[in-house]
């Protein structure tokens, strides 16, 4: 190790180095002596804790931890198991300076979670870390500064971190881990008492704050809080009231409305933070040790939030202390005690501390003015999702000060008779058996209404008034609180509510933005309460407040963000406007903004349009098609780097318009629509989509032809681009379109596009996918000039063969394959397509070669990664090797025994297994049991012509697959000729049998109990570990008819019986057959005659 220091050290200074060649060889240096062990992680660990130079140091712990995460990950067990690497760590921790600790740590949570965390095999770890702690430099009385207190609190913060979270969740009720039982009781304990005596330090000291005794009050509470967030270890629990009076402490001494704070004072903010965030665990959960120190507690919260009207002057960590107090509040209402302690005080805190929270102040204009997206995400959220008690961390005040507001809307005040229930919420259903018994009022209707009805609504007269203004913001914000409260109301009650106190406020647009913004997020939050018969007042509002223009110097762009999302909100909860004209016109007249920002809010909003009115908006399509692509246009790059946001938004908007109209034109909308308007609608579509697609692919290539000619637009888009390119393609029924529409140039790019395709992502490959077949099926009908071969590229550039429509094509799907399931479903498919659907002449038949090679090579490879465990995904792979192996059978065998000995085997045996009827999902199209069998046939007879003696076991496996295939297609066949006779009587009779069991689900329905729920969550975490769960989109694509083009007219029940025919003396010798096989069989097909073989 020695000898090893002074080169690592070298080696360590070079990778600071500027120069890249200097730095690459260091790095390859270091990567050669890594492998020395343990010499090498000793030397840096060694150089770490040792020396003067700081860079080095740093530099040498940085290395470290990276060699220790290639170390666990690789699998080795030596950082984990070594006691002497393990000690010369753990002392490293405990002296480092702070910059260097802070990598180091990193280096030994790697450890920590391998070995003591997963595997509990470093045992001695918490004696001697409780041993370090008691005799470090700021607690022992004897003075030994050799080890460092903050550090070995570091230390102990790591080890206790992993313990926040449940470790098994197979498990519905997990105990808590024996590691965190012993950091418990021999640690957290004694830490008590160390805890109360640096606290009542740090609070005897004025006006100065003493940064060591913070750190160690704050690390102290993040333990606490890692230990309690999940778990409780057994010996917490009886010393909980003291830990919790001490932090109480901390909260108390708090002054959150100070506005100069030092960096210092940031320590006691943050464990105020993590004190609150303990008593929001405690209560939510470990109840039955809160209870007790509930009012306690309580009484600190109600301290906090009634410094809330000054949350505007407020920093970031003191509004996170006001805001973790009132989720605290909403927690504890939930309970039945802590409702009974909070109750009293709901008119106090709404006064003095929810109502203050949610008024306007300086902050917020300041914010409006220079951070408008800023903005919108803390004042007008769109994720406040359902109100609730047990809601997590709101992570502002006003967030969790609405929640909480909700919360109380719907609390149930004192018991009233039903002759003082008020009208809104005493109405009954007829016969109700409660009527005339006491009944009780919500807090919304008794406190929260009243209270809000006091502020007025402000006029003209009171423009200048901002205290009014301001006060009515916060009006506005608490009544986007009272969803849940309003939907328990009669409709007139909202109605009366939203035409009195919201909608006035439209006529004040050019005097109070803010309000108008406000405004148009209550009417989304209340999309799912508004009556229907204030739809147009409504959508008049927000469409004004949508086309609302700047007002002087305040910019109006959070009103219309607002507004748009707003509508998207109701048009979401299918509240729909009274006619869609008026909505797109306005959307169709803003949508050519040069701000990105603003294009990009209303091409979301024109998506929804178009997803959500559907038929409606349909015949609108071909007049505003043209207007959208310009839009879009305007923000394409005219280069190849990346598209912006706004253009990305603005393809979707077209996708969805592309998916629409075509949906309306199947479904018939438009039967009644003469048929040359719809078809020139549709030519209109094409055009445009044309003309953009140019725009965005073909103009920079033909910019960059003389710089460099295998130069490629940005794949920005490629899935949704695919879907215009598919709606073209379905329109083109003549040779001359696919020249006027440039359909083999767009082509060319977009295969070039995909088969560089490398960033799978679930839901952005389906219509390339989908483009596929189109393309395909255009061949069919127009033959597309570049489809099979290439043209030679014109001078200057090289004449390098370039690749076809079908070879980008194929890469694509070679590449899909081997990507995630449903991906290769789908991949599967569209290569059963390319190979039997075109038609290949003598000339591009070796293009058919190369794309059965590289299927096949994909298949297989992606099939030995998954070979151990039968699964649905191995019937996509096979059948694709199938279909390859029965164009080239020689050629696809050579492959598969070229990755792996006996590959022809392996994959014969699998293909019979998938095809018993033992295999789930099995082969269940006619198509798939079709090519399953006439690959057999093929697998039979090259087999028999190989056998010399004896029996083989995969000739027996795949005869007796065969037949029982070839038995199953014959039953296929006969069930889906009875289906086509009984198909009307059985579309009848289910539609009976779904509304029988629509109706009996709805009586069944009952809210699942927490126990179930940790129990089915547990189930399916135990099968998702088995590889039991089938990923989203598999299920959709299990059965499947494929493209077997030519193939399709083999008849394979006569190529079996040609089969036992030619061979029959063969087959009785080399296989056996089951009885119940035989029997079947000779039902099914006696011209067989298997008789022989019983």
């Amino acid at each position: 190790m020695e000898t090893l220091i002074p080169e690592i050290s070298k080696l360590l200074n070079d990778t600071l180095s500027p120069e890249q060649s200097i730095l690459v060889s260091a790095t390859e240096s270091l990567d050669r002596l890594s492998s020395q062990l343990p010499a090498f992680p000793l030397s840096l660990i060694a150089i770490a804790s040792g020396g003067d130079n700081q860079g080095q140091k740093v530099a040498a712990a940085t290395y470290l931890k990276n060699f220790t995460k290639r170390q666990i990950e690789g699998g080795s067990s030596y950082l984990k198991v070594d006691c002497e690497f393990k000690n010369r760590l753990m002392q490293a921790l405990l002296q480092a300076e702070p910059a260097v600790l802070k990598v180091l740590v990193e280096a030994f949570r790697i450890i920590v979670v391998a070995g003591f965390v997963k595997e509990n095999s470093w045992p001695e770890l918490v004696h001697e870390l409780r041993s370090v702690i008691e005799n470090s430099d700021l607690i022992s009385k004897g003075a030994n500064f050799q080890w460092k207190t903050i550090n070995a609190l570091t230390i102990l913060q790591t080890i206790i971190k992993p313990f926040q979270y449940y470790l098994n969740p197979k498990l519905a009720k997990e105990p808590v881990p024996p590691q965190l039982e012993l950091i418990a009781s021999e640690i957290l304990v004694p830490l008590q008492s160390t805890f109360h005596y640096f606290l009542d330090k740090a609070l005897l000291i004025q006006g100065r704050v003493d940064v060591e005794v913070e750190r160690i009050l704050l690390m102290i509470c993040k333990c606490i809080y890692f230990s309690v967030r999940s778990h409780m270890p057994s010996a917490l629990g009886p010393l909980l009231p003291s830990f919790c009076g001490d932090l109480i402490r901390i909260l108390d001494s708090l002054n959150l409305s100070s506005t100069n704070v030092e960096d210092e004072y940031l320590l006691r903010l943050k464990a105020g933070k993590r004190s609150m965030q303990i008593f929001c665990a405690l209560v939510t959960r470990h109840r039955k040790h809160f209870d007790k120190l509930m009012p306690n507690i309580l009484t600190c919260a109600f301290k906090i939030v009634k410094q809330s009207p000054s949350v505007g002057s407020m920093g970031f960590l003191s509004e996170r202390v006001v805001s973790l107090s009132f989720d605290f509040i909403s927690h504890v209402l939930e309970t039945g005690p802590g409702w009974r302690l909070v109750s009293p005080h709901f008119s106090l805190l709404l006064e003095s501390a929810i109502f203050p929270t949610l008024v306007m102040n300086h902050k917020d204009i300041l914010e409006w003015e220079e951070d408008a997206d800023e903005y919108i995400r803390k004042n007008l959220p769109s994720d406040l999702e359902e109100i609730s008690g047990w809601k997590e961390d709101s992570f502002t005040a006003r967030k969790s000060a609405i929640n909480l507001l909700g919360v109380i809307s719907m609390s149930k005040g004192p018991p009233m008779t039903s002759n003082n229930t008020s009208s809104a919420s005493a109405k009954r259903k007829k016969g109700d058996r409660n009527k005339g018994k006491e009944r009780r009022t919500s807090m919304g209707v008794l406190l929260v209404i009243p209270f809000l009805s006091k502020f007025p609504i402000p006029s003209d007269v009171a423009i200048t008034q901002s205290s009014t203004s301001n006060n009515y913001y916060g009006v506005l914000m608490a009544y986007g609180a009272l969803v849940d409260f309003l939907k328990d109301q009669n409709p007139e009650y909202t109605t009366s509510l939203v035409q009195s106190r919201v909608l006035p406020l439209y006529l004040l647009c050019s005097s109070q933005p803010y309000l108008v913004a406000t405004a148009n997020w209550v009417l989304g939050e209340l999309a799912s309460c508004l009556p229907q018969e204030m739809s147009a007042d409504i959508y008049s509002s927000l469409l004004q407040a949508l086309a609302m223009s700047d007002v002087g110097e305040i910019s109006c762009y959070p009103v219309r963000a607002s507004a748009a999302g707003a509508i998207a909100e109701l048009l979401e909860n299918d509240y729909l406007p009274p006619e869609w004209v008026p909505l797109m016109q306005v959307l169709v007249n803003m949508i050519n903004t040069e701000d990105e920002n603003e294009s990009t809010l209303l091409f979301q909003l024109l998506t929804t349009v178009v997803e959500v009115g559907d038929e409606k908006v349909a015949c609108h399509i071909p007049a505003i098609i043209s207007t959208v692509a310009t839009a879009v246009s305007k923000h394409i790059p005219p280069t190849r780097e990346p598209w912006p946001q706004v253009v990305e938004k603005g393809f979707t908007t077209l996708a969805t318009i592309a998916q629409t109209w075509e949906d309306s034109i199947q479904d018939g909308i438009m039967e009644n629509e003469s048929s040359s308007k719809w078809t020139s609608g549709w030519a209109t579509i094409s055009q445009t989509f044309s003309g953009l697609l140019q725009q965005a692919w073909l103009a920079p290539v033909q910019l960059m032809e003389g710089e460099e000619s295998n130069s490629l637009p940005p794949t920005s888009c490629i899935n949704e681009a695919s879907a215009l390119l598919g709606c073209i393609m379905r329109y083109i029924t003549e040779t001359d379109a696919t020249s006027d529409l440039k359909m083999a140039e767009l082509l060319v790019i977009w295969a070039e596009l995909i088969a560089d395709w490398h960033a799978w992502e679930e839901m952005e490959d389906l219509a390339v996918f989908d483009s596929i077949q189109d393309v395909v099926n255009l061949h069919g009908k127009c033959e597309l000039k570049d489809f099979f071969v290439r043209r030679m590229p014109s001078p200057p550039a090289p004449p390098v063969p370039q690749r076809s429509i079908i070879e980008g094509i194929g890469a694509f799907i070679s590449e899909a394959i081997q990507a995630y399931p449903s991906a290769t479903w789908r991949a599967c498919s569209c290569a059963h397509l390319l190979l039997n659907v075109p038609r290949f002449s003598f000339e591009t038949e070796n293009i058919k070669q190369l794309l059965a090679m590289i299927f096949t090579q994909a298949a297989f490879s992606h099939f030995k990664g998954i070979q151990n465990k039968p699964i649905a995904l191995w019937k996509p792979l096979l059948l694709v090797i199938s279909s390859g192996y029965l164009c080239f059978p020689e050629n696809v065998e050579r492959i598969l025994n070229k990755d792996e000995d006996k590959g022809f085997m392996i994959w014969a045996r699998a293909l019979a297994h998938i095809s018993t009827n033992s295999f789930e999902p099995g082969l269940q199209s006619q198509s798939e049991i079709k090519l399953a069998v006439m690959t057999l046939v093929k697998i039979v007879e090259r087999l028999l012509g190989s056998i010399s003696a004896g029996e083989n076991p995969v000739l027996q496996e795949c005869f007796v697959s065969l037949l029982e295939l070839v038995i199953r297609l014959k039953e296929v066949q006969e069930e889906e000729e009875g289906e086509d006779d009984d198909t009307e009587d059985a579309d009848d009779e289910t539609a009976d049998d779904d509304t029988d069991a629509d109706e009996s689900s709805e009586d069944d329905e009952r809210e699942e109990t927490q126990d179930e729920f940790l129990e089915r969550y547990a189930k399916a975490a135990a099968a998702l570990e088995d590889g039991m769960i089938t990923e989203e989109g598999d299920v959709e694509d299990q059965v499947q008819e494929l493209e077997l083009g030519v193939l399709d007219e083999v008849d394979p029940q006569r190529a079996v019986h040609s089969l036992i025919e030619r061979y029959h003396h063969v087959l009785m010798r080399g296989t056996t057959l089951p009885p119940q096989l035989i029997t079947k069989s000779l039902c099914a097909f006696p011209e067989y005659n298997l008789k022989a073989f019983s």
